[in-house]
């Protein structure tokens, strides 16, 4: 069963004088794999961030299940000035680890990840992808139900890429819901199970992969859908 995890009715979010977001209406399941679409400025970051409930929305309801527990990974996730094993052992520890317990639990983390040969690195020296995968590590010690990622591959190399993408997906076949924006749609056709086109702050999509990818979709968003397939 496919708990409902969140709930939006005609949610909308006006930034001064823009309206970031307009009229969003979508519920999404807490076991779903859900890829945001769209153009740059199209939404895609704000409906993360309202889903994760760091903005409000100004208008319309969003009703989010306080028992499904979530994370999210940012696109530059911040990374203390500390080694790459310190981050995820006070992640551990503000987690509830008892304090004799973190690097225990931080060392079975670096391992999950493939990072255990960094463990004394700065965390701030590492590479892109490296950083995406520490910040998808330390995530994941919150224990999410839930996991939210704001273009977790952008500007990755390809092999960056294809670790930070096996990381999404052992955890979308353990059971974890996706929710994440991207530009990449062999991403989307990977990774997702559902696509939300999001344009101008509006849905203007909302199916099926299968559905989205056959062009089953308004004028303006397949004919953009086409032209991002193209520089695939």
């Amino acid at each position: 069963m496919n708990l409902e995890w969140a709930k939006l009715t005609e949610v909308g979010l006006r930034l001064g004088a823009v309206d970031a977001l307009s009229g969003i209406s979508v519920q999404i399941g807490a076991r779903e794999r859900v890829a945001l679409v769209g153009a740059n400025g199209s939404g895609k970051s704000t409906l993360l961030r309202v889903l994760n409930r760091l903005v409000l929305p100004t208008s319309g309801r969003l009703l989010v299940q306080p028992q499904v527990s979530q994370a999210m990974v940012f696109q530059r996730p911040f990374m203390l000035r500390a080694s790459v094993l310190a981050n995820l052992a006070l992640a551990a520890w503000l987690q509830g680890a008892p304090w004799g317990e973190r690097i225990a639990i931080a060392q079975a983390a670096l391992i999950d990840a493939g990072l255990q040969d960094l463990a004394h690195r700065q965390a701030r020296t590492l590479s892109g992808g490296q950083q995406q995968l520490l910040a998808l590590a330390r995530a994941l010690l919150c224990k999410p139900q839930v996991l939210l990622l704001d273009e977790p591959t952008a500007n990755l190399s390809p092999h960056a890429k294809r670790a930070v993408e096996d990381r999404m997906a052992a955890c979308a076949e353990a059971g974890m819901g996706l929710v994440f924006a991207t530009h990449n749609l062999g991403q989307v056709k990977r990774l997702a199970s559902r696509v939300l086109w999001l344009d101008g702050g509006k849905l203007a999509f909302e199916g099926g992969v299968e559905n989205f990818f056959n062009a089953e979709i308004p004028g303006r968003a397949a004919s953009a859908a086409s032209l991002m397939m193209e520089t695939q």
